[in-house]
């Protein structure tokens, strides 16, 4: 699948995070939920690298997560 930067995409896997907004410090399950792909990091300083969760998406409510692309699909 290949996404690119401004596709809508939906979390198609469980993803357990502890950094959003409203659950801060708590597990969270952010299944199901859709976003927007900000940007993806690949590249640092000019120089390619390889993140392990390379696509960073900025989801509603101020809440971004870097995520796998194997954990997204398009929505």
């Amino acid at each position: 699948m290949s996404m690119n930067v401004g596709d809508r995409v939906r979390v198609k896997e469980s993803v357990v995070v502890y950094h959003h907004p409203q659950h801060r410090n708590e597990a969270f399950d952010i299944q199901g939920l859709e976003g927007e792909v900000l940007s993806f990091a690949n590249e640092w300083q000019g120089k390619p690298i390889s993140a392990n969760f390379p696509v960073l998406v900025k989801f509603p409510d101020k809440f971004r997560a870097h995520l796998r692309e194997d954990e997204l699909e398009l929505a």
